[in-house]
């Protein structure tokens, strides 16, 4: 996909959680691409140093710390980080997530049910919670969900689920928040054979199956889910607020 021409972000500021591979690095390739100045971070100082310097080297305005989404001290201090290096904070996009395991609802143990509800449920609270604090008017935050949200399917109902509660989480923070004229939205992305999700792909007759499963008959892009969250965190959305992007080639979208 060739280089986006708008500059919807000069002047503004954007942090990306889990943001040194795939749909997060995207997300924050493109805001970049169009003129903000980003903030990546991951569990690996390596993987966040890696990523920094790929992004200066195309020309993007970029800085990066790792951060544990499951430690509340840390989901701070990148906030803190992100306005202490570039003065503010307008653009959140909150992408991390984990799925430590696979199976029936009535056999997950707890500690699994613990992990996934803390990384992807209560981690995107707990750093909305940080960020609004240096956010104003006309800022925006997006929640990455997925389309599995609609309809949690076996063997990944859990962690689907989670991704269920983003859309609940979305739209109790946009009521908060609507009055301070700061958005909140949420994409829900289809199938993008990114690494977290090779597991969906992992062989040619399973490919095929999850392509064909959708009204596109095509996988999704990394690209495709970076450009939904540059609209949704754009002032061309700036009338959008507590809404759900199904952006899974026509996957079925209700609860």
């Amino acid at each position: 996909m060739d280089r986006p021409s708008a500059r919807r972000f000069e002047g503004k500021v954007a942090l990306v959680t889990a943001s040194t591979a795939g749909i997060g690095l995207g997300i924050a390739r493109r805001l970049g691409q169009e003129g903000a100045k980003v903030v990546v971070c991951s569990r690996k100082k390596a993987s966040v140093e890696d990523t920094v310097a790929a992004l200066r080297a195309e020309g993007i305005e970029a800085a990066g710390r790792p951060c544990h989404v499951g430690d509340a001290a840390q989901l701070k201090a990148i906030v803190d980080f992100t306005v202490q290096t570039y003065g503010g904070l307008d653009v959140l996009v909150s992408n991390a997530a984990v799925n430590p395991a696979s199976g029936a609802l009535l056999d997950c143990p707890a500690p699994v049910i613990d992990k996934i509800f803390d990384i992807n449920v209560k981690s995107a609270l707990l750093l909305t919670q940080e960020a609004v604090k240096h956010m104003s008017r006309g800022s925006s935050i997006v929640f990455i969900s997925s389309y599995s949200a609609f309809n949690p399917p076996a063997p990944i109902a859990l962690y689907a689920i989670s991704k269920t509660a983003l859309l609940g989480l979305t739209k109790g923070l946009a009521t908060e928040l609507g009055p301070r004229g700061i958005r909140v939205n949420c994409v829900a992305p289809g199938i993008v054979p990114t690494k977290f999700a090779s597991a969906l792909v992992a062989d040619p007759e399973l490919e095929a199956a999850q392509r064909d499963a959708n009204l596109m008959r095509r996988l999704g892009r990394v690209q495709d889910m970076a450009a939904a969250v540059a609209y949704l965190t754009s002032e061309d959305a700036s009338y959008v607020t507590a809404e759900t992007l199904n952006v899974s080639g026509g996957m079925p979208s209700r609860l």
